[in-house]
């Protein structure tokens, strides 16, 4: 059995979809008006139920009301980490070059 053939009972994955800070923050709106649940919403927007529900607890996060990074946190830590990516690339490169300049000068 080929590849192609084992992976032809699940089903082909919708592409990435991104969406504006408005656009998730209208849907956080709207469930927690509570006229709808958090499927109905999702279901009513074409959006999955798990992305939905992740968008809410951010906002409660963001809001103080429940435990764990804000948004802004979230992307300060993200900008850290590539930076100290980038700084141990830097590092890795002035290495190489001292070695290769110290064999240069024997």
């Amino acid at each position: 059995m080929s590849i192609m053939e084992s992976t032809g009972n699940k089903k082909p994955r919708r592409p990435r979809r991104s969406f504006t800070p408005d656009f998730k923050a209208e849907i956080v709106g709207l469930c927690r008006r509570g006229d709808r649940s958090v499927g109905q919403v999702a279901k009513d927007f074409e959006l999955t139920e798990t992305a939905v529900r992740d968008w809410v607890k951010q906002a409660e996060v963001d809001a103080g009301e429940r435990n764990g990074l804000t948004s802004n946190e979230r992307e300060e830590l993200a900008a850290l980490r590539r930076e100290n990516r980038r700084l141990r690339e830097d590092v890795d490169v002035l290495k190489r070059a001292t070695a290769f300049f110290a064999k240069e000068t024997r």
